[in-house]
């Protein structure tokens, strides 16, 4: 007989998905790539401290962690870091370069050896910095991206293409470094070389400009000795954004531009199939791929409307070939090898895993990072793809994830609690994937709205603009559209509504609670929250001028600076909060939430501040990843009058 259905409030529902079974789940595989024809990647350890190894699957299927604790193969260029890793066969034996995050130095790995370094050691600021590493056996060198520190301040940096030596010469010598180009323009990807190896392409940007605003694709000829001739710029601009550039196998220049108002690939210069729909997307780390040439002249790519496919295009007919498979969201990241493609997929059944695709028979598989239901996928959520209408008619695009628990029903009667969850970036969108942390939500009777508002990538350039000079109004108005709502028609309990969010997507969450009264309380995680000192060195580099346009420049608009700023308006803040802050954060740093939180001593406003050792942007740890569940979860039952079973009590200060 099954088990009988209890009639329990919302809020109240037993639930097997605890914060330690969401939090070790955290997290996914990136950086595919191959060696020799072993399939390699990165994948995280939350239990480890959160670091990153690299993991091996070696041709008899068995998976290993290359590197043991304390190595972390994970860059810092621009912060947000990027392609970390490259590897090649020397005498059939794997030799691998990566970087460490505790160092940030190149270092040169043989399976059996110890690393060793191979790039050297500054003292300036924050030293020398690589990331998208390729070995050039041919000419005894790594070819990368530099960042290196001019001085002490965060946009004290110069970025430019240099080539490093394999034989570790550099590593206590700075002259050894090879420059391939010189400083000019302010951001760099690393180089492609042609299949012939005459000729280099990259992009480059530069101050105001985000890279998905305008970028521009340079190619260099490459001169026998491995040096670049003068670049000259073939596409992009101010307003072209160019994600991605590579070359197909008989030498044509292929590239991702939104000229079109989407992002399309194209074959010098021609588009190869133009749709509506993204073949790039943000540049938000360098190394990022969205396509893949293979041998046979045919084109792995990324694409989709929101969520994201794989498939294979024919660059002379146009046509693609999607891989078969329970896949519904694949994150930018694609490796070949012959008529291989490996690439990281996901759906809302099954987190990231590294999958297989062979195109000579269609066939597709996992082949590591292999899902494993840590629970019965009984209490999965089930999302709804939707579309709501703002304030002025714009569409908005969201994720529901209504209350779910096969043991649970609530009573008649009562709508459930919701949690609008906005989003980083913002330019950036919620992939449509399975989360434990929202499967912990929703197993208990609570449920989540992720909101693709306006500015959000993924929907066209038209949609990412919709955000241009109005962050803090379109972003709030959408996610409270899309919140009353769902209110309106009864999905909803209209005075239990929350808000939370992370980085961006923690300023929409403050800003949301000072500017609206939608919501009973909201979660706030590493936040922006004074636009003013945010953007005038309070960041680091790549998006310390990103608010010019966001917001507008600040010697035109000052005025709007403050008005927009949550900091700004702490005493319109009357509904209990809960603030987390990593202290080691550089891109959202912890003054900004003792700012905030000075302004608001004396209001007896319940909330609570928690700042964690040893985090940065982003929480990796699983110990502190709990901690912000299970306190989530408490603020949420104490404002909505809920009772989970068996979570600590967050103690909120007034």
């Amino acid at each position: 007989m099954g088990e009988t259905v209890r009639t329990l409030a919302y809020g109240s529902w037993p639930s097997p998905i605890d914060a330690a079974t969401a939090a070790a789940h955290e997290g996914h595989p990136e950086y595919v790539g191959f060696v020799g024809d072993e399939a390699w990647w990165t994948e995280p350890r939350p239990t480890e401290g959160g670091r990153r190894t690299l993991v091996r699957r070696r041709e008899d299927g068995a998976e290993e962690s290359v590197l043991p604790t304390p190595w972390n193969v994970r860059s810092r260029v621009v912060e947000y870091g990027g392609q970390p890793w490259a590897g090649a066969l020397v005498d059939g034996r794997p030799l691998v370069v990566f970087v460490d995050f505790a160092d940030q130095r190149l270092y040169r790995y043989e399976e059996g050896g110890t690393p060793r370094p191979i790039s050297p050691v500054s003292e300036t600021g924050g030293g020398l910095r690589w990331v998208e590493p390729q070995v050039r056996l041919d000419l005894g060198e790594v070819w990368c991206v530099l960042e290196e520190f001019t001085g002490e301040g965060p946009t004290d940096v110069r970025r430019v293409l240099a080539a490093v030596p394999l034989d570790g010469s550099a590593a206590g010598d700075r002259a050894a470094v090879r420059e391939l180009t010189d400083d000019r323009h302010h951001f760099v990807t690393g180089a492609r070389i042609s299949p012939d190896g005459r000729r280099a392409a990259w992009l480059a940007w530069d101050h105001p400009r985000m890279p998905w605003d305008g970028t521009e694709l340079l190619v260099a000829d490459v001169g026998a000795d491995g040096t670049l001739g003068g670049p000259r710029t073939v596409a992009g601009g101010l307003r072209e954004a160019i994600a991605q550039v590579d070359w197909s196998a008989d030498g044509r220049l292929l590239y991702t531009s939104d000229r079109s108002g989407w992002w399309n690939l194209y074959r010098d210069g021609a588009p190869l199939c133009p749709r509506e729909e993204e073949f790039g997307g943000p540049l938000w780390k360098l190394g990022l791929r969205w396509f893949a040439p293979l041998a046979s002249g045919l084109v792995a790519v990324v694409h989709g409307r929101g969520s994201t496919a794989l498939g294979i295009l024919d660059p002379e007919t146009g046509e693609i070939v999607d891989a078969a498979g329970p896949w519904t969201e694949f994150a930018p990241t694609l490796a070949v090898h012959g008529e291989r493609v490996i690439a990281v997929g996901a759906s809302p059944r099954s987190a990231y895993e590294v999958v297989e695709l062979d195109t000579r028979t269609g066939r597709s598989r996992v082949i590591g990072a292999a899902h494993d239901d840590a629970v019965d996928p009984a209490y999965y959520p089930e999302p709804q793809i939707r579309t709501f209408s703002g304030p002025t008619g714009d569409e908005i695009h969201a994720h529901i994830y209504p209350p779910h628990n096969p043991g649970c029903v609530a009573p008649t009667d009562t709508p459930p609690p919701y949690v609008v969850w906005a989003h980083g970036g913002p330019t950036d969108r919620a992939p449509l994937v399975l989360d434990l942390a929202i499967a912990y939500f929703t197993s208990r009777g609570i449920g989540v709205a992720e909101v693709d508002y306006g500015g959000s990538s993924g929907y066209g350039r038209a949609y990412r603009d919709r955000l241009r000079e109005q962050w803090g109004v379109v972003d709030v108005e959408d996610c409270a559209a899309v919140a009353l709502a769902l209110a309106d028609e009864g999905t909803a309990d209209r005075h239990r509504l929350a808000v939370r969010g992370g980085s961006a997507g923690g300023w929409t969450a403050a800003a949301s609670l000072t500017t609206t009264d939608v919501y009973a309380c909201g979660t706030i995680l590493y936040p922006i929250l004074d636009l003013a000192g945010w953007g005038t060195g309070e960041t680091h580099d790549f998006e310390s001028r990103y608010l010019e346009s966001l917001i507008g420049r600040l010697a035109e608009v000052p005025a709007r600076y403050t008005e927009r700023s949550p900091a700004a308006h702490a005493d319109r803040l009357t509904v209990p909060f809960l603030l987390l802050q990593g202290l080691d954060d550089v891109i959202c740093p912890p003054a900004q939430c003792e700012r905030f939180l000075a302004r608001m001593e004396g209001r007896r406003v319940p909330h609570a501040y928690i700042a964690f050792e040893g985090e940065g942007h982003g929480f990796r740890r699983a110990e502190t990843m709990i901690r912000v569940l299970e306190s989530e979860l408490s603020l949420y039952a104490q404002v909505f009058g809920l009772n989970p079973p068996g979570i600590p009590k967050l103690e909120l200060a007034k």
